[in-house]
């Protein structure tokens, strides 16, 4: 049987394609803390009177939609409850819901990639948000090149991670003339820039503009826009194929739900970040403000099809994957469904696919 720390273990190793094979929702739930495994209760939730939807979740400006659905009960009037259930690393996330813990998770497309090339019975059906990734480095890197033999902090198979691979790939360069070194959380990779412990990270909001006004001489070498263009994904929203085939109606009303967030983190961003920082965003209203634009809510990412699956190239390059994800990774079938059902809440959004009806 494999516990828990095994399963991270490999998540965090270069096999990690492999984590998921042989874990079952059971035994991983069976050797949790019994507070933790308690939220955890593997049981079909869809099966009660009442809809429970049990949610992971990341710490960046691209989870707020999710965010602003939870704390503002945007679901409750569709009978949904939305139960999120807090990890203590993002590794955890991952183990989580690829072992069935959880029905739905706001997780990086690549995350969901090495999930769905171990064989994770999973699909993308919304997308978080857009942007907010960036490489950000200490006063005297100013190219690539600088980074040579230099620090650099990330997670594991995220999109942290890709950016920075995909960056230096094309300066001609590879990890292998720098120092990576993993983190567990975003605060903690934040506060060893901060603290002069590394040279450089890849970082999301709010954490990133918080490290750059807290270190003297920090500067952004890339938001990866100079390199996949504006409007890139970044998380997006992945739900167990279980069910989504016993349930549509209860992700549908979670999409309907995202939606309404987006709309209103638009139209008042300022009660936006009122409801989430301190709770969800470790960092100070002022640098939240600071980096709110950075990284937007961006539900409708159907226009981000192909970028996503092109970075399974570079997750395969980097050993997470054995073969590159298909089309039926994606399925915006509702998600398309619920934009029919609702033109005057999706005409009214700012961000949303631009040609795709």
């Amino acid at each position: 049987m494999q516990n828990v720390e095994e399963l991270k273990s490999k998540l965090k190793s270069k096999s990690r394609r492999t984590f998921l094979k042989g874990a079952s929702a059971a035994s991983v739930a069976a050797l949790l803390p019994m507070s933790f495994a308690a939220a955890l209760n593997p049981t079909a939730s869809w099966a009660a009177s009442s809809t429970v939807i049990k949610a992971t979740h990341g710490t960046g400006f691209c989870n707020l939609g999710l965010f602003l659905v939870k704390e503002r009960g945007l679901t409750k009037e569709d009978g949904v409850d939305l139960k999120f259930v807090v990890t203590p690393s993002n590794a955890d996330i991952v183990t989580l819901f690829g072992a069935g813990l959880v029905d739905i998770s706001m997780i990086p497309y690549s995350q969901f990639i090495t999930l769905y090339d171990a064989g994770a019975p999973v699909k993308i059906v919304a997308g978080g948000g857009v942007e907010g990734c960036m490489i950000v480095v200490k006063e005297g890197i100013k190219s690539a090149a600088d980074l040579r033999g230099k620090t650099l902090g990330t997670f594991q198979a995220d999109t942290l991670e890709v950016l920075p691979y995909d960056y230096l790939k094309q300066a001609g360069m590879t990890f292998q003339d720098l120092d990576v070194r993993y983190f567990n959380t975003s605060p903690e990779m934040a506060q060893a820039f901060i603290n002069g412990a590394i040279d450089s990270m890849c970082h999301i909001e709010p954490y990133a503009s918080q490290s750059l006004t807290s270190r003297e001489g920090a500067s952004i070498l890339s938001d990866g826009t100079d390199l996949y263009g504006k409007g890139y994904a970044d998380c997006v929203l992945a739900v167990r194929t279980s069910l989504l085939e016993k349930n549509p109606a209860a992700i549908k009303t979670i999409i309907k739900a995202m939606l309404v967030a987006q709309s209103q983190a638009e139209t008042d961003p300022e009660a936006a970040l009122k409801d989430t920082v301190g709770k969800y965003y470790k960092t100070s209203m002022e640098a939240a403000r600071d980096a709110s634009n950075k990284q937007p809510v961006k539900i409708d990412q159907r226009d981000q099809t192909t970028f996503i699956l092109e970075r399974g190239q570079s997750l395969k390059e980097l050993g997470y994957i054995k073969k590159l994800p298909d089309a039926n990774a994606i399925d915006w079938t509702l998600l398309e469904e619920v934009i029919a059902e609702n033109t005057a809440l999706y005409d009214s959004l700012k961000l949303k696919s631009a040609g795709i009806a």
